[in-house]
């Protein structure tokens, strides 16, 4: 079943013995906390791993003001950006030199296909992501609902095991990337 933020933030609620939400905005402690929390958490989670199911590809528009040193032209980064993994040119989504420069990229180059981290939508994450998540949501509000520090330590502790586990699983998703170019494997024929 898939869950939105509000789903997400009540299972975590729900796991440091809190009451469950219905609304950010309901005017509940609970909700409150949530509410501040939830998206940094998100995005940190998110920008946090390479995760199969977040990783995207865009051409970038350019800009119309170059940058004013080192490279040659300016590109908008997509809405839903979080962490650049490579940039490209032509057909391909990595080996081109950049820099991310605030919400550009800059690159020497006339046209970039950018490979990101992005922001899908919370009902497009995986079972395994929504427990890494849940748990790092838990260790977020623990302290702010409850003022135990001891239990909060032991939820991020649980939320970095989560994290491993959801990681884990991801990397089983792809297929491991192999040597190019690499000179010795190119002698052997």
């Amino acid at each position: 079943m898939a869950l939105t933020a509000i789903g997400l933030c009540s299972r975590a609620l729900i796991k440091i013995g809190a009451t469950a939400i219905t609304a950010f905005d309901e005017g509940t402690a609970e909700a409150e906390v949530a509410g501040a929390l939830f998206e940094p958490a998100r995005d940190a989670l998110l920008s946090a791993n390479a995760w199969s199911f977040a990783t995207r590809q865009a051409r970038l528009a350019r800009l119309a003001d170059d940058p004013v040193a080192d490279y040659g032209a300016a590109f908008q980064l997509p809405a839903d950006f979080l962490r650049a993994l490579g940039a490209g040119s032509g057909g391909r989504g990595r080996g081109l030199d950049y820099r991310i420069a605030g919400r550009a990229l800059h690159a020497a180059s006339d046209a970039v296909v950018l490979t990101y981290v992005g922001r899908p939508a919370e009902e497009d994450f995986p079972a395994f992501f929504d427990q890494a998540l849940i748990a790092r949501l838990a260790a977020e509000f623990c302290i702010p609902l409850t003022e135990s520090t001891s239990r909060a330590e032991l939820l991020q502790r649980l939320a970095e095991s989560e994290f491993r586990r959801a990681r884990q699983i991801d990397a089983l998703q792809d297929s491991q990337p192999g040597f190019e170019g690499f000179t010795l494997i190119d002698a052997r024929g």
